[in-house]
C-alpha cells in the first residue's frame, strides 16, 4: 500500500544526539576483571582462533562484502581490535562478484576461514563458491596478503600442520574427509583424500582440527536436529574416532528468531515475504556451536564459539574449557556442557594495563583519505564512481531497480542490543530518477531515503517485508536531511525517522520486524546507498556525519549494588520470598514486606551475597536440591554467587562452589534450589529473575 503524507503534518518529534554525545561501544570487559558474552554484539560468522606467542588472532566469514576475511587481534582474549583483511577486493571478473548484469554472490562469496601459523607465515584458507578452496598468506598479520587458489571442492574446512610436515584439509559434512594439501598451496594432493568419520555417527560440519600431546581433536557442529558441539578424538588422524557431545543447549536465554520466508533470491519489490513462526522455547541453532579453541600462555584453554542472534546475524562467546577425561569439555567443574554468559577475564600474564574498548570504531566523519576498518562494500564497488572528498562521501548513482541491486552500497553491522543510528545527507546534486539514503541490507530490506523525480523531491520509507511505501513531500532549502535508524535487535524490531534541522527528528514509516536469514547469510547491515531508478548514470549524494549511539552499552549500572530491591522469578511473575521457616520460596505479587527485599554484598568482581532486609543472608545447604537453599544469620556462611547480566534488569546467580544456577521450578510447587545447570531459551524454566529497585 501507499500512503501520501502532507510536509505540514505533525508527527511525534524526538532529540537529536547532543554536541559531543559520547560513543560508548559494546565491549565484553566489564572493568571488573570479569567479562560478558557476546564478545561483540555485532555479527562475526565462524569463527577460528589461533595464538602466536601472546597474540590471538580470530578471522570470520565476510560472504559477499569486501573487503574480505577479516581478523581480528586481541592480547587478553577479550579485547580485540580489527587489524586487517585479507583482501581488498574479490579478484574474480565474473559479474557476479560485481553485482553487475542482475548476477550477485549474496551468501555464496567467502566463507568459513581456517587460520594457521606455520613456517614463519600466516595462512587463512577459505572457500568461494564456484570457485574452490582459496589461500592467503602472509609474514605479516597486516598484510599485504597473497592469493593462492587452490580450486578443488573443499569447503567448510579446518587445516592442520601436522608434525611430520604434512599439511591436511578436514571436511565434509556427517561423512568427515581429510585431503592432503600440496604445501606450495597449489591445490589438494591427488589420491589423498580418505573418509575419516563415516556417515552415522552424528558430526557435523564447521571442523577444527587440533593435535594436542599426541592425540587428534576434531571439533565439529552438527545441526540436525539442532545445534550441538562435538568433539572427535583419535591417535591417529586418519582414525578410528570416538565422539561425545561437548556443549549443547547454553543459548544465554535466547530463543530461536523467526527466518525470512521467501520464493527465490534477490527478489523484486513486491514479491510476498513472511517470517516463519517463532518458537520461544526452540533452540536450533541459537545455542553457542561452531568455532574454535586455544590454549593460553598459562596453559588453560578457551572456546569461542559462535551463536545465532536473531536479526544481528551470528555473535561470538567466550568459554572457559574444563578437561575431563581427556576431553575438552565446554564450562565449569560441576556444570560440563554449559557456559556462563559472565565469567573471569584469562589469566593471561601482561594484560593488566589493557583497557576495555571494542574491535571497530562506528561512527565517521568522513574526514580521513581512507574509510574505516568498520566499513564493507556489497559486492565489489565501482571504484571510479565514489570518492571521498571535502569531508563527506561522495557516492554517485547508477542503475537499480531496488536496494539490493545498488552498486557501491557502503555497509557496516548492527550494533546491538539497542543502536541509533544517524547520518546527514546532502541531495542537491541528485538528478532525476536517483535514490539516495539510508537503508538495511537484508532479505527482506528496507530503507528511508530521498527521491529526485524531475525538480521534485519527495521522503520515501520503504518495507520489502509488507511492500509498504510511505511518501512525504518534502522541502530542503539547504538540500540537506538528516536520516536515522533505530533497532532493538534482541526484538527483532526497527524504525527509521528523518530531520531537516538536525535537531528534531520526526518518524517516517512504522515499527518494522527484522529478521535473520539464510539466503545472504547475514544479519542487518545499515548502508549508505544512492541509485538510479531510471536504468541510467545520474548524479551522486554526499553523506557526512555518520554516528551510532549505543544507549545499552554501559553496563556499569546492571548490578544493583547499594540498592533495596525485589528479586522477581520470570517463570512465574512471583516474588522471591524469605520465609520465616527458614526456605527460600516464592510469594504473591501484592507481597511487598521486608521479606521480599534484599540487598547485594559486594565481595568484588561481580561476586554477590544475597541478604534479605531482615538481615538474614541466603545460603546453601547439602547438595543444592529443593529446600537447600536456606536463610541464615551468619555472613561467613553466605553462598556467593557470580552475577550473571542478562541486561535490562534480568539476571541469573552462580554458585561459585558448585557453577549451578539458584532457581525454582515454575510448576512443581518446590522451594528454591540451586541444581539449575542454566536458563531455557524463553528464559521461563524459574533460574532467570527481573531486579525492581524498592524506594526507601
Amino acid at each position: 500500500m501507499k500512503k501520501k503524507l502532507l510536509a505540514a503534518f505533525c508527527l511525534a518529534a524526538s532529540l537529536a544526539l547532543p554536541a559531543g554525545a559520547q560513543t560508548t561501544s559494546w565491549t565484553a570487559d566489564n572493568g571488573n576483571g570479569t567479562f560478558t558474552n557476546p564478545l561483540f554484539y555485532d555479527e562475526f560468522s565462524d569463527p577460528d582462533i589461533i595464538r602466536v606467542g601472546d597474540d590471538y588472532y580470530l578471522a570470520g566469514t565476510t560472504m559477499h562484502t569486501v573487503p574480505g576475511l577479516v581478523i581480528l587481534h586481541s592480547r587478553d582474549l577479550v579485547n580485540w581490535e580489527n587489524v586487517s583483511y585479507c583482501f581488498d577486493r574479490f579478484d574474480f571478473e565474473d559479474d557476479a562478484f560485481w553485482l553487475r548484469n542482475h548476477k550477485e554472490i549474496y551468501g555464496q562469496g567467502i566463507w568459513a576461514p581456517a587460520i594457521r601459523y606455520a613456517n614463519g607465515q600466516f595462512y587463512v584458507f577459505s572457500n568461494v563458491n564456484g570457485k574452490g578452496l582459496q589461500c592467503y598468506t602472509s609474514t605479516d598479520i597486516r598484510g599485504p596478503w597473497k592469493h593462492h587458489n587452490m580450486e578443488g571442492r573443499i569447503y567448510d574446512l579446518s587445516v592442520l600442520f601436522d608434525d611430520d610436515g604434512k599439511i591436511y584439509a578436514i571436511h565434509g559434512y556427517g561423512e568427515v574427509h581429510c585431503t592432503e594439501l600440496k604445501p606450495d598451496m597449489s591445490g589438494p594432493k591427488e589420491e589423498t583424500d580418505r573418509v575419516i568419520i563415516p556417515e552415522g555417527n552424528a558430526v557435523g560440519e564447521g571442523h577444527h582440527m587440533y593435535k594436542i600431546n599426541g592425540m587428534y581433536y576434531l571439533i565439529s557442529t552438527d545441526y540436525k536436529p539442532n545445534g550441538r558441539t562435538l568433539c572427535s578424538r583419535s591417535k591417529s588422524i586418519w582414525g578410528p574416532y570416538e565422539t561425545i557431545t561437548i556443549t549443547a543447549d547454553e543459548t544465554f536465554g535466547y530463543h530461536a528468531a523467526s527466518l525470512t520466508q521467501v520464493k527465490g533470491r534477490i527478489v523484486p519489490d513486491g514479491t510476498k515475504f513472511a517470517l516463519g513462526p517463532l518458537d520461544k522455547d526452540a533452540t536450533a541453532c541459537t545455542n553457542i556451536h561452531q568455532g574454535g579453541i586455544v590454549q593460553t600462555q598459562k596453559g588453560d584453554w578457551y572456546a569461542l564459539l559462535m551463536m545465532d542472534f536473531h536479526s544481528i546475524g551470528r555473535t561470538v562467546t567466550l568459554a572457559p574449557i574444563t578437561w575431563k577425561d581427556g576431553w575438552p569439555m565446554l564450562g565449569l567443574e560441576g556444570n560440563l556442557g554449559r557456559a556462563p554468559r559472565t565469567w573471569f577475564k584469562p589469566d593471561i600474564p601482561g594484560t593488566d594495563d589493557i583497557k576495555p574498548h571494542a574491535p571497530y570504531q562506528r561512527s565517521e566523519d568522513f574526514n580521513g583519505k581512507t574509510l574505516g576498518r568498520v566499513w564493507q562494500w556489497n559486492h565489489n564497488p565501482d571504484d571510479r564512481m565514489w570518492k571521498l572528498k571535502g569531508g563527506r562521501l561522495q557516492l554517485h548513482t547508477q542503475p537499480a531497480e531496488q536496494l539490493m541491486w545498488a552498486r557501491n552500497t557502503l555497509t557496516q553491522r548492527v550494533i546491538g542490543p539497542v543502536s541509533l543510528t544517524t547520518v546527514e545527507l546532502d541531495v542537491r546534486h541528485l538528478k532525476d530518477g536517483d535514490v539516495a539514503g539510508l537503508g538495511n541490507i537484508n532479505v527482506p530490506c528496507s530503507w528511508a531515503g530521498i527521491v529526485k523525480e524531475g525538480q521534485k523531491l519527495t521522503l520515501r520509507c520503504f518495507e520489502q517485508l509488507r511492500n509498504d511505501t510511505t511518501d512525504l513531500d518534502i522541502t530542503l532549502p539547504d538540500g540537506r536531511i538528516w536520516l536515522r535508524f533505530e533497532g532493538d535487535f534482541d526484538h527483532d524490531r526497527g524504525h527509521y525517522e528523518y530531520s531537516t534541522d538536525g535537531t528534531t527528528f520526526h518518524p517516517i514509516g512504522g515499527t518494522m520486524a527484522l529478521s535473520y536469514q539464510l539466503i545472504s547469510f547475514q544479519g542487518s547491515r545499515l548502508s549508505l546507498f544512492a541509485f538510479n531508478k531510471n536504468g541510467r548514470n545520474g548524479g551522486y549524494a554526499e553523506f557526512d556525519n555518520f554516528t551510532v549511539l549505543e544507549t545499552k552499552a554501559d553496563r556499569s549500572h546492571n548490578i544493583p549494588y547499594g540498592k533495596t530491591f525485589r528479586i522477581i522469578n520470570l517463570a512465574t511473575g512471583l516474588p522471591m520470598h524469605a520465609t520465616p521457616h527458614g526456605l527460600v520460596y516464592d510469594t504473591h505479587a501484592s507481597d511487598k514486606s521486608l521479606l521480599t527485599q534484599f540487598r547485594l554484598i559486594d565481595r568484588g568482581q561481580g561476586k554477590v551475597c544475597l541478604q534479605c532486609l531482615d538481615g538474614r543472608y541466603v545460603f546453601v545447604s547439602g547438595y543444592g536440591i529443593p529446600g537447600d537453599v536456606r536463610l541464615t544469620t551468619q555472613a561467613d556462611r553466605a553462598e556467593e554467587f557470580l552475577w550473571q547480566d542478562y541486561l535490562d534488569r534480568e539476571f541469573m546467580l552462580m554458585s561459585m562452589r558448585t557453577h549451578t544456577y539458584i532457581g525454582k521450578s515454575p510448576t512443581t510447587g518446590s522451594p528454591y534450589s540451586m541444581d539449575f545447570k542454566g536458563s531455557d531459551p524463553a528464559r521461563r524454566c524459574g533460574a532467570v529473575f527481573r531486579w525492581e529497585e524498592v524506594e526507601q
